[in-house]
């Protein structure tokens, strides 16, 4: 039988992590995080890690993987993911791929050849200052021009991944999007079930309003103080994560504490739309409802998979 991978996808703060930490118990699995935020260390209280008991009932992996100052690319994550992959595999457990970063997700699950592209500080340098001078559309632009459809998936906001796609571009003489085409075969020969967990809109944005007041309550400016105190303040500003930007403006005496967790939810929220969207594009994803039956909805599909997988029931 091909080896099983489980992903639990779905936006921020729709309960991922508490019916993952279920599903783990059930089928004796180790769980790998999908989330691009989580994996550089000191950045806990802000990007909703596992707690440590969580950790200690199941066991995590690529959680605190790298500094906020490093250079982390998709092709890094892949390739950690992968390793885990196969170390869990050879505990004979079942891996269980849990996170909303749809684009960490696609890589694992669709196994994505990705572009062996080293970093470029100079051409970087180059294109932060033509935002700098020009703003962050006029790079998005030429990502446009050379590479639409990466261009269209990419806010031009999102100046990180708009210079490190012209990078590739530069480096390797093809669009971006050429590397995310899906291989014939996956390269752990994968057999792959994808469980999205979904709850009302109305909802999903109550939940995300009172986990921010948590993390503002658990000690989010502490850390964000911490952070600035370590020397990590740029680097925070430069690769975006939610909340830590909007501390920083107001520890900077720029805006009001009210303010800036005003700012933090509605980036939230917004983030989080962004995510359903990617999602609900991905047909091969298995709803389920959030609620009291979610837990057992999700394992009941798991169940139904790996018999069918077995050749022990199915279609």
């Amino acid at each position: 039988m091909s080896p099983l991978l489980i992903a639990l996808v779905g936006p921020t703060a729709s309960g991922k992590t508490a019916l993952a930490l279920d599903l783990a118990g059930v089928f004796n699995s180790e769980i790998i995080s999908a989330d691009s935020r989580q994996v550089y260390r000191h950045l806990d209280i802000g990007t909703a890690k596992p707690s440590a008991e969580e950790r200690r009932r199941v066991r995590h992996h690529l959680l605190d993987v790298a500094d906020p100052t490093e250079e982390f690319s998709l092709a890094d994550y892949q390739r950690l993911a992968f390793d885990a992959i196969r170390e869990i595999r050879s505990r004979e457990k079942l891996p269980l791929l849990v996170g909303g970063s749809g684009l960490y997700v696609k890589a694992v699950t669709e196994g994505y050849e990705l572009p062996a592209a080293p970093p470029d500080p100079d051409f970087r340098e180059i294109k932060y200052g033509e935002a700098r001078r020009q703003g962050s559309s006029a790079v998005h632009q030429e990502l446009l021009k050379a590479d639409p459809e990466t261009a269209r998936r990419l806010h031009p906001n999102d100046l990180r991944r708009v210079v490190r796609a012209l990078e590739v571009i530069r480096a390797t003489g093809r669009p971006f999007s050429e590397f995310y085409r899906v291989p014939e075969k996956h390269p752990l020969g994968l057999q792959v079930l994808k469980v999205g967990l979904r709850l009302p809109r109305e909802e999903l944005y109550r939940r995300i309003d009172d986990r921010v007041d948590s993390m503002i309550a658990g000690g989010f400016v502490e850390e964000v103080k911490f952070l600035i105190e370590k020397g990590f303040r740029e680097a925070l500003l430069k690769i975006k994560i939610l909340g830590y930007g909007d501390l920083i403006e107001h520890l900077d005496g720029a805006c009001s504490l009210g303010d800036a967790i005003e700012r933090i939810k509605r980036h939230t929220r917004q983030f989080a739309k962004r995510q359903l969207t990617w999602f609900r594009a991905d047909r091969d994803i298995r709803w389920v409802d959030y609620g009291e039956a979610a837990g057992e909805k999700a394992a009941g599909l798991i169940l139904e998979y790996i018999k069918t997988a077995r050749g022990q029931g199915g279609e």
